[in-house]
């Protein structure tokens, strides 16, 4: 119970690694405020938890929406500790074809959502002059690339930065600013992806330890930077990869 009567919201919590987390706080013995644009799956994951858990709509790239976010955590828990920002989402698109519109969107909720929650949930903080740990979800595409995903790489290395700069600017009030960049993990967009034998080889290839994460390790690193064991970190990135960030070749794929 390493974070027992703790208060967390967690964003783009209906599903995947969002949902993890929040599973893994409340087995932790936090209470949890589950936020989605998706009301009907947001809802059904939060009655999952128990009473642990309660939703909240949110738009994390609308400042009104961040902020009422945090407001709603207070409300119905009484305070807020931890804040993961987890929401996100992706476009694929050749460079020389990706649209101003859709490069703006995904920096909307990537970057510039990461950006309200943690101003919002750090001003909730300070406010109760008791500390707290914020989470951000960054990714291995921080530091490499991928073609055609240029809006997410950006957004992700901005995610980086912001968790440094965000570190340094709330040491002072005690709260803590670190990151998680996964690798290839199973979400279930991930999981339609390997269900074909070329994309399946392709990105096992890219990966040492041959086979994709889970959301559950995912969420186990989120439990360590929110709890005391993680009282002396601030401003870091824990790479979850596979060992792909280390790696200068590709290796053969499993074939079982």
């Amino acid at each position: 119970m390493q974070l027992q009567d703790k208060v967390a919201l967690v964003t783009g919590a209906a599903s995947g690694i969002g949902f993890a987390i929040a599973a893994a706080f409340v087995a932790e013995g936090a209470k949890v405020l589950l936020a989605d644009v998706n009301r009907e799956k947001g809802e059904a994951a939060a009655r999952s938890l128990g009473e642990a858990a309660a939703f909240t709509i949110c738009d994390v790239g609308d400042k009104a929406s961040a902020t009422a976010a945090v407001a709603a955590a207070v409300a119905r828990f009484g305070r807020l500790d931890i804040l993961v920002n987890n929401a996100g989402i992706i476009h694929p698109a050749e460079f020389l074809d990706l649209a101003e519109e859709d490069f703006d969107q995904v920096l909307r909720v990537n970057l510039k959502g990461a950006f309200l929650c943690a101003q919002a949930a750090a001003r909730q903080m300070v406010a109760q002059a008791a500390g707290g740990a914020i989470i951000n979800l960054s990714s291995v595409n921080a530091v490499m690339a991928i073609p055609n995903q240029t809006a997410y790489n950006v957004s992700k290395g901005g995610v980086t930065q912001l968790t440094r700069n965000a570190a340094l600017a709330l040491a002072p009030h005690g709260i803590r600013v670190n990151a998680i960049g996964p690798g290839s993990i199973l979400t279930d967009m991930l999981a339609v992806v390997m269900d074909d034998e070329a994309a399946k080889a392709r990105i096992l290839s890219r990966t040492p330890m041959g086979r994709c994460g889970t959301v559950e390790e995912i969420a186990a690193i989120a439990v360590f930077l929110a709890s005391p064991a993680a009282s002396y970190m601030t401003g870091q990135t824990l790479y979850a990869d596979g060992g792909r960030m280390a790696l200068n070749y590709t290796v053969p794929a499993p074939t079982a």
